[in-house]
Parts: C-alpha cells; structure tokens; sequence
C-alpha cells in the first residue's frame, strides 16, 4: 500500500458533534483540521441511518479532499460515500467481505488483538487481507465499550514483536499527549485519538500540538 500512515489516527464519533447547527459546525471543523495537516481520518457513527452518514461523509469528503477517510462499521457506503476505506471489527461484516466490498485499492482496517488478557495477536489475523490492524485496548476509555482489559506499554511491545516489522498496527484507546511518545516507542504505528483530540476546546490546533510532539 503507498499510503504513509502518520502518526495520529484521529477517530471523530459522531457523539462529538451537536445536534444543532450540525452540517455548519462538521464543515467548519474538517476544515481546520484539513488546514492543520490531518491526512487521516475515521469517521464513527453507531446510531446514525444511512442517510444520515452519507450526508456528514458528503460534508467530510468537500471540507477534506486530500486526506485519508475511513468510515467505521459500513463498508457497505464507503463506494457511495467516496471514502477510501472502512475500519470492521467483530460483530461487523468479516474482513474479507469488507474487501470485496471496497475493492482492492481502498484501505482495510481491523481488530488485530490482544484476543484475551495473553497479549496474543488473534489467531490467524495477519493473513486477512486488511493494511492495518488495531490495538488495545492500551489503557481505559470511556469512548469505545469494551470489557478488555488493558494491554499497557508492555502488551503494544509484545504484539509488536508478534506482527513483525512491517505491520501497520494501530494502538487504541485511552492514550493521551504524555503517553502516546511511549507507545510510539513500543512498536504502534500510529495512536488512534478520539476524545482528547474532539473533546479539546479546539480539536485543529489539539492535533498540531500531538504532531509536535510525535515528530
């Protein structure tokens, strides 16, 4: 894949967003982060109908034209929305069907593991046809609802060594601006970041901050 994943894998839930003045305030915001450098982004929407997606994505797609953009869960929109990827986890559409559904030129994202406290990636995971796998989680969220425990630095350095060199893995969950230079060190790819980017007063000038500081 020629796509360099950066650093910072920003995921914008849909829970971060008003309800009022909605489309002026998802524009105004992919704006500046497109003006900030974001080249990579997910866009999570768990309650929203199709409709309701496609019109955000449409908004996404015009504010951010050279990034990356990734919609979590619907593969099955990504063509229509002109996204470049879908990110499935369990529960979702297998990946393999997430890839017939995209094609072979968009990006595949998936759950790599720990598949249960051992710090082992899931059985079988590197030979689904996804470019990144997704880690953790790496500390607690309140974000996204799981019942896994932790891996810590410890676990990303174990899956790491697991995967090999090449694999693009993506670390997730709880990391903040102070921890995210360890789990770099530790072998992640990029740090997925939800709230601490989306919950900051200005989530632009947030994510130069992380930038900085992951350089």
């Amino acid at each position: 894949m020629a796509f360099l994943f950066p650093r910072i894998y920003p995921i914008l839930d849909s829970s971060f967003l008003p309800q009022g003045n909605h489309a002026a305030f998802l524009d105004s915001l992919a704006q500046s982060l497109a003006g900030s450098g974001v080249t990579l982004l997910e866009y999570r929407n768990k309650t929203g109908t199709a409709d309701e997606i496609l019109a955000d994505a449409e908004i996404l797609r015009h504010a951010m034209p050279a990034a990356k953009l990734i919609l979590d869960d619907r593969a099955d929109l990504v063509v229509q929305a002109g996204f470049d990827g879908a990110h499935v986890d369990a529960g979702d559409i297998s990946v393999a069907e997430a890839r017939q559904i995209v094609g072979p030129d968009r990006i595949v994202g998936t759950y790599g593991g720990p598949a249960d406290d051992s710090f082992m990636l899931l059985t079988g995971i590197l030979s689904e046809p996804a470019d990144y796998f997704a880690i953790g989680p790496v500390f607690r969220t309140t974000t996204k609802q799981t019942s896994k425990p932790p891996i810590g630095i410890d676990g990303v350095r174990e899956l790491r060594f697991q995967a090999g060199r090449e694999t693009i893995l993506t670390a997730a969950a709880g990391i903040t601006l102070e921890t995210a230079p360890q789990v770099i060190q530790a072998g992640a790819t990029t740090v997925a970041v939800a709230s601490a980017l989306f919950r900051a007063a200005d989530p632009a000038a947030e994510f130069r901050r992380w930038s900085e500081r992951l350089r």
